[in-house]
């Protein structure tokens, strides 16, 4: 496995592969980052995994600078894969003119709802460092999870509307035990609030039941955010929408998505689950 720590290095390598899979990530990888790279490996001998942390996509008050990195534990977990290359390039390689003169991409109509409301800027964060890692890998395949269900959207769309020639992958979330979403951030837990938190997935799985019976949105946000609450969360949101774009939900629509964010102490989760409508027609 070929560890690549500047885009020179990484053109040079490229120029000597046909076709490629790219995984992004910011390292720190669990069994769900290890997941997303298996399923790239079924799709394409040449792997490539970026690790990078990106500043351009934390708020000014969120965990930057404590966010852990284990790169030489990353890359002996991907090298037992067969992953064929690491990239690990520095914030002046990706932003050589500094963060303030970046280039920005954004996302319209998507980007500012949900975690993009609670977080201003994440999602122009995410598309800008996305749009620039298929430009510098120049991927045929890119696999994100489904877990951040609204990135993946807003990754889809920036994708389409910039005619990028990426196909983008969603992979299933992985869960532990407990139901509780892998994430980089359940590091962050306690003992107590991790077996607390796995009461995110069951209010999911409690509403998904509920809407077989009853389209009233409202109150079922409402029932579940009083649930998350007395289970020791503070809520974020909790919101039933179309699972296609992220609209408000109407009882028409084929598929919604239930999606949540959540904090644990402080320690902000999220997690979704996508439900048909078995009545729509």
């Amino acid at each position: 496995m070929r560890v690549l720590k500047s885009l020179a290095e990484l053109r040079k390598w490229r120029q000597q592969q046909s076709e490629v899979a790219l995984v992004p990530t910011m390292g720190n990888l669990h069994d769900g980052h290890l997941h997303l790279v298996k399923t790239a490996l079924e799709r394409c001998d040449n792997v490539v995994v970026s690790i990078f942390v990106n500043p351009m996509q934390f708020g000014a008050n969120e965990d930057l600078d404590s966010y852990p990195r284990t790169l030489e534990a990353d890359c002996q977990a991907l090298d037992a894969l067969g992953v064929s290359a690491v990239f690990t390039p520095q914030v002046s390689d990706v932003y050589p003119r500094g963060l303030d003169k970046q280039t920005r991409i954004e996302v319209p109509g998507i980007s500012d709802i949900l975690c993009g409301a609670s977080r201003p800027g994440h999602f122009t964060g995410v598309a800008t460092i996305v749009c620039k890692l298929f430009n510098m890998v120049q991927p045929q395949l890119a696999v994100f999870g489904e877990k951040d269900y609204q990135q993946l959207q807003v990754i889809r769309l920036m994708t389409q509307d910039l005619s990028l020639p990426v196909e983008v992958l969603g992979a299933p979330t992985q869960r532990e035990t407990s139901g509780l979403a892998m994430s980089s951030r359940n590091g962050y837990l306690s003992p107590e609030q991790k077996q607390q938190a796995a009461t995110l997935y069951r209010t999911l799985q409690k509403t998904k039941v509920e809407l077989g019976v009853s389209t009233n949105f409202s109150e079922l946000e409402k029932a579940a955010e009083k649930d998350l609450s007395q289970a020791g969360f503070v809520p974020d949101y909790f919101s039933i929408r179309n699972a296609k774009d992220l609209q408000e939900a109407t009882a028409e629509d084929p598929e919604w998505v239930i999606l949540a964010a959540a904090f644990m102490g402080k320690t902000r989760l999220i997690d979704n689950l996508r439900v048909s409508n078995t009545s729509a027609r």
